[in-house]
């Protein structure tokens, strides 16, 4: 028993007499066994094994041939014609989707019913239809022209010298990509709060300053991933412009193929390999994107994977640590 300065009393019980010596902080958590996830990872690492084991031992995939064509000319200029087609239809579709995007949301009836029939007859149709279409487009028209409807015609184009193969495969990829760029950007607009709104209105902003500075800006954090995941799409259906006689990445590989019947397969891996690092790179591009436009929205940055390994290093290096200590 012991006496405060303002007179309190407090009673504290006296220490039993079988405390151990030990102290808790020196004690050693044990911590919980879960014999299932061990059972699973062993599962998957030995499943993993056995496919690493089959694609480097078996000879019919023909790694030598592989090496072979990997880096030749003909399949880098398809690759590169895959690139280009890749970045027009993008730019294309991005730019026709947030027009699409805004024709939806907006007060007219007529720009609203334009823009929903749009996104519904692409997204409806078949891109290996709309691109054939189009390849045979100058057998509806031979000539384009721009006038007065009904009337007389200001500027006169030859469709069979307009439409080249190049010009068929980016107008179809892009016409069909912004159909659905056009509900990625929308959904965007849409998951920025509405008090957003109503407080740039508030200030007195112009509507074309409202959307550029203070909607869109939040709108891309929800749009990025979307439209990434719309971009690796893209990178792949570029493999059917081989079907408008343009020769991208897996036209060359198919011609080859053709050519070189029994290197089908070393082929088929190599158009399979430059496929996986186009969409890797998109989507570390997509990574650093998405942590930039976090700023402002989140405590703390998500690591990059640099950052992730090092954090992982460090705290397995005190873990091991602790358990030599003890």
């Amino acid at each position: 028993m012991s006496e405060s300065p303002g007179g309190a009393v407090s009673l504290t019980a006296p220490p039993p007499a079988d405390t151990p010596s030990k102290t808790l902080s020196a004690q050693r958590v044990v911590p919980l066994r879960r014999p299932g996830r061990w059972i699973v990872t062993a599962v998957v690492l030995v499943v993993v094994a056995q496919i690493a084991h089959g694609l480097a031992t078996n000879p019919f995939y023909q790694w030598d041939r592989f090496r072979y064509w990997f880096l030749r000319p003909t399949i880098l200029d398809g690759l590169l014609i895959t690139l280009e087609v890749t970045a027009l239809s993008a730019v294309l579709g991005l730019l026709g989707g947030i027009l699409l995007a805004l024709g939806r949301l907006s007060g007219s009836p007529v720009l609203r019913a334009v823009s929903w029939t749009y996104t519904w007859l692409f997204r409806s149709v078949p891109l290996i239809v709309v691109l054939i279409f189009l390849y045979n487009f100058s057998a509806l028209y031979r000539t384009v022209s721009l006038g007065v409807p009904f009337g007389p015609a200001f500027v006169t184009f030859d469709e069979s010298r307009l439409a080249t193969d190049m010009v068929v495969a980016v107008v179809g990829l892009g016409l069909n990509e912004a159909a659905y760029a056009s509900e990625v950007v929308r959904g965007g607009i849409l998951s920025v709060d509405q008090g957003q709104h109503e407080a740039a209105a508030a200030l007195g902003l112009p509507r074309r300053y409202q959307f550029t500075r203070i909607v869109f800006p939040q709108a891309l954090r929800s749009i990025t991933p979307n439209y990434v995941n719309q971009l690796i799409g893209l990178i792949k259906a570029t493999s059917l412009v081989f079907y408008v006689s343009l020769l991208d990445l897996f036209g060359s590989v198919q011609t080859m193929g053709s050519t070189y019947p029994g290197d089908i397969v070393p082929l088929l891996l190599v158009a399979t390999v430059w496929y996986l690092i186009l969409t890797s790179v998109v989507s570390v591009v997509q990574f650093y994107v998405e942590r930039y436009f976090a700023r402002g929205a989140t405590r703390t940055l998500p690591p990059t994977p640099w950052q992730r390994a090092r954090s992982g290093l460090v705290a397995l290096r005190a873990r091991l640590r602790r358990e030599a200590a003890v």
